[in-house]
């Protein structure tokens, strides 16, 4: 797992806000949100993707945004970003693991569709999902998430099995 900075979370933080403030101020339209929101959830979901292609990439996330972090405070402020404790959400099971790539894929397609504003959200969500998705805290708070997704990829099997009916 790649070190992350407190700096780094500071960072994060920032696009966080940066993309709620003009929600908030303005109608609070759910639908505004969902290009953040909805690419935020596939960065914590990477963070489960161990070995594969997804967590490859939510490792980088986090080196790219602990160095952006950690150069800012260091040019502003003269000190260090200091190192935070991290940790893993849960497992993916086989099924589990087919739920978060067809998410994905999902994601790949909303981009193709989506205008450049768009665009710029999506790609913050999912680096503030990222970083904040190996928090403890986070972790702590999105326990439900892993069994969830591994359950959501078991019924969808066992349905097309014949063995379940909706």
């Amino acid at each position: 797992m790649t070190p992350l900075s407190f700096a780094g979370v500071g960072l994060a933080l920032l696009v966080l806000w940066a993309n709620l403030r003009p929600w908030w101020k303005g109608g609070r339209d759910p639908k505004a949100l969902a290009p953040y929101g909805s690419a935020f959830l596939l960065g914590i979901l990477a963070t489960m993707c161990v070995g594969g292609l997804l967590g490859w990439g939510a490792s980088g996330i986090v080196g790219l945004f602990t160095s952006g972090g950690d150069a800012a405070v260091s040019a502003a402020a003269g000190t260090d970003g200091t190192a935070m404790a991290t940790t893993r959400l849960g497992a993916l099971t086989a099924p589990g693991g087919i739920v978060v790539t067809a998410y994905f894929g999902g994601m790949v397609l909303a981009w193709k569709a989506a205008g450049k504003q768009d665009k710029r959200r999506m790609l913050g969500g999912i680096g503030t999902g990222a970083v904040l998705g190996i928090l403890p805290g986070m972790v702590l708070l999105l326990d439900w998430l892993p069994d969830t997704v591994n359950q959501a990829g078991a019924t969808a099997k066992a349905f097309l099995e014949g063995q379940v009916s909706l």
